[in-house]
């Protein structure tokens, strides 16, 4: 979950979100909100991300300030949950 964290977080291609979900949700102001172990145990989901699957928060006044935010400064927001899988992620990675 830690690495997932880092990866949907973290991890930029000239600067924004290298997931391309990831990316599209960002851009349209959302948050990055929580990551679910085991969100989808089907085959497919497995095969594709590990069973883990991602929630992303529509705060609908905060959208137009989240987007311009990543599109601006390629800033992420996210809830404390993954912060800190980021946060320990970072701690413990040899990157």
């Amino acid at each position: 979950m830690r690495l997932c964290a880092w990866y949907l977080y973290g991890e930029k291609h000239r600067g924004y979100a290298l997931n391309p979900v990831a990316n599209f949700h960002l851009q349209n102001g959302s948050v990055l909100w929580r990551i679910n172990w085991m969100g989808d145990s089907s085959p497919r989901g497995i095969g594709a991300s590990c069973g883990m699957m991602v929630n992303y928060r529509y705060f609908l006044e905060d959208t137009a300030s989240n987007s311009a935010l990543y599109l601006g400064s390629k800033q992420v927001r996210a809830s404390e949950q993954v912060l800190a899988l980021v946060s320990q992620f970072q701690q413990n990675s040899k990157l």
